[in-house]
Parts: C-alpha cells; sequence; structure tokens
C-alpha cells in the first residue's frame, strides 16, 4: 500500500521551503514604523511665517502619524472623495486637519490655534 510508505525528505522540501520563507517575506515586505524625520515650517493661517521645527513622521499611506516635542497626533484615515482633485484629509482627535499633500510633504491644521506645520520629508528610496 503506497499511504504507508515512509515520507522522503524530497516531499517535505516544499512545504519546509514554504515555511521558512514566507515569514521572511513578509518581514521584508511590511512597513516598520521607524518614520523619518522631516522639517516642518510653522505659520499662520494668513501664511505669516512664525519659524521651523522638526518632527518624526511615520507613514502608514492611508494615515499618518506625526511626533513632535509638544505634540503628537495621529491622523486617522485620511480620506478624499477625488484623490485626483481633492487633498486626501482627516480630522484628528485633537482637531488639528491632518493632510497628504504628496508622497513626501504633510499638514496639520489648527483653526483655533490660527497655527498650520507643514512638514518637507526626504524622498523614499523605492
Amino acid at each position: 500500500m503506497r499511504w504507508l510508505d515512509p515520507l522522503k525528505l524530497s516531499d517535505l522540501f516544499p512545504t519546509t521551503a514554504l515555511l521558512i520563507a514566507a515569514p521572511l517575506l513578509l518581514s521584508a515586505c511590511s512597513s516598520g514604523n521607524s518614520g523619518m524625520v522631516c522639517e516642518g515650517k510653522v505659520e499662520t493661517l494668513s501664511g505669516q511665517v512664525l519659524g521651523n521645527t522638526e518632527g518624526k513622521i511615520i507613514d502608514r499611506f492611508t494615515s499618518f502619524h506625526v511626533t513632535m516635542d509638544k505634540l503628537k497626533l495621529e491622523s486617522g484615515e485620511l480620506y478624499s472623495s477625488n484623490p485626483q482633485q481633492y487633498i486626501p484629509s482627516a480630522v484628528t482627535r485633537e482637531g488639528w486637519l491632518a493632510q497628504r499633500l504628496s508622497d513626501t510633504r504633510f499638514s496639520v491644521i489648527n483653526a483655533q490655534q490660527d497655527r498650520m506645520i507643514t512638514f518637507s520629508c526626504p524622498a523614499r528610496a523605492i
């Protein structure tokens, strides 16, 4: 009877290779939460420059996280009814408007504080 034959090493190879390769591929392709340090320009809503700042941006494509000395914001899921025409945006729990301007530019706006911070991040290596 064929089903009683002992397993051959060659029969186990595809399964073993898959079990070893799958976690390696998943960890290599997953985006880490290391983030990138980006330069920020602080302005009033009327455009008066208040200075420069630096923040760490963790980009998750559908959302982003900003960490600065005295400010931590999570954008939540960014939404645009038409991304070709409108900027993907969300309102944070703290009341800031978070926007993805491009792959390397992000802004957070707080109307109550009359403050806007636009972050420019280094270009990504793909």
